[in-house]
């Protein structure tokens, strides 16, 4: 019942906390008010929980505060400690560090599969090959499911573990067609398309450009379908440059930003001026906005686009691909100069 306490007190957002709501955190518990003032006073004993002087205390026996200071450090003390002891028992590769900034009640959720962690690597190593995700989740923690659908790949990221365990990510194939006389190039140039229109207006203009890849993107798929692009098509000791085409929306700007952080991602500018030389559409104003994501977008275009692409942003207005026709992609695609 202690701990119970303890872990609601970590997660209270306020500093200070009143008898009644601490009655609150333990009433389904159904305590006399004899065993909750001896818990309640056994945390004031520790100093983790303070009374607030000016508010007095009431009538009952035991008498107990009408208000407390809650010392989070002491609790967060106990904690650390706990953090310290795992650190020596499980394998060292078990990055524990993060679990100090972070609240406790993260630790408690974790240290279950922190413990089949261990015992996987302690019994087998680390992994020498590639597996699929729920073949790995299984031999981890007995639940195919865990990696891909209960946040195993962040528990795995957050111990620094998951490029170590050689995990083949779960979603769609990457989708894409090939130029085979770019693919001896030292330099391979892909562009990547939001929509299937685009992708199909440009498909039989690729063995024309300097492109070796066309790709589909269908929409945000391909956040998570680009880390199969090196699997399926290895080519070995070359530079490679992506270059990006979405919509000109909140969306598609977000879609691009969450891209480049997994494969740096050019915008593939000449689409997008070329689309600004046209008159926008209205509507996507229930789009969110991504801030930070806007604010890279637009540092990548000269500061009248900058301002132009601002303000086509703030009136709820948009650019769908689609707005440049078939001709006009292709002819723009061929001819633009590229990297």
């Amino acid at each position: 019942m202690k701990n119970i306490v303890i872990q609601a007190l970590l997660n209270y957002s306020k500093k200070s906390i009143e008898i009644e709501a601490l009655e609150k955190l333990v009433d389904e518990y159904k305590l006399s008010y004899q065993d909750f003032a001896i818990l309640i006073l056994s945390l004031e004993e520790e100093g983790i929980l303070e009374m607030v002087k000016s508010k007095g205390r009431n009538s009952r026996t035991p008498s107990l505060a009408h208000t407390y200071r809650i010392q989070k450090q002491l609790l967060r003390e106990d904690f650390h400690q706990e953090i310290k002891q795992y650190r020596i028992q499980l394998h060292p590769s078990i990055q524990l560090d993060p679990y100090f900034r972070l609240n406790p009640s993260q630790w408690k959720q974790d240290i279950p599969f922190l413990l089949k962690i261990h015992q996987y690597i302690a019994s087998f190593g680390l992994p020498t090959y590639e597996v699929p995700a729920p073949e790995r989740s299984v031999e981890l923690v007995g639940d195919e499911k865990w990696i891909s659908e209960k946040q195993g790949k962040e528990l795995l990221e957050r111990i620094g573990l998951w490029e170590e365990m050689k995990v083949i990510p779960v979603s769609d194939p990457l989708m894409f067609a090939v130029n085979p006389s770019r693919l001896t190039c030292s330099t391979q140039l892909h562009l990547v398309v939001e929509n299937k229109t685009t992708y199909q207006a440009l498909l039989d203009e690729l063995p024309n450009t300097i492109f070796s890849t066309l790709i589909y993107g269908s929409g945000k798929k391909i956040i998570k379908s680009i880390e199969h692009f090196e699997r399926q098509l290895p080519l070995q000791g070359v530079k490679q440059l992506f270059y990006y085409f979405g919509d000109l929306d909140r969306a598609g700007i977000t879609i691009w930003y969450q891209l480049d952080k997994k494969v740096s991602m050019k915008l593939a500018l000449p689409f997008y001026q070329a689309c600004l030389q046209k008159t926008p559409l209205v509507g996507k104003t229930n789009q969110r906005l991504d801030e930070e994501a806007n604010e890279a977008f637009l540092a990548c275009f000269n500061q009248k686009e900058q301002s132009q692409l601002q303000n086509i942003i703030d009136n709820g207005q948009y650019y769908p691909q689609e707005v440049l026709k078939t001709k006009e992609l292709q002819h723009i695609w061929r001819n633009a100069q590229w990297n």
